[in-house]
């Protein structure tokens, strides 16, 4: 995330729930992909569950990106 987005989500995650839970986790994902890559080797059954945590955490910045996108714009004055 770039350090805008950061400071967005700094200043607005204890006024908005759902971005709060978002970018929480976010972050335990970010975690247990940290884990399993750092395992020196992946069973296939670590690879699947790291496949998973990807997508699942993938769908979560798109959710935390649209959320930040209607703050950026109330910021500019867009809205």
């Amino acid at each position: 995330m770039e350090q805008y987005e950061l400071e967005l989500i700094a200043k607005y995650g204890d006024k908005d729930e759902e971005l709060k839970r978002l970018w929480e986790q976010h972050l335990e994902y970010e975690k247990q992909v940290e884990r399993l890559e750092n395992k020196p080797y992946l069973t296939p059954e670590d690879d699947i569950e790291l496949k998973k945590i990807k997508k699942l955490k993938l769908a979560g910045k798109t959710k935390i990106q649209a959320i930040l996108e209607k703050y950026r714009k109330m910021e500019e004055g867009q809205e």
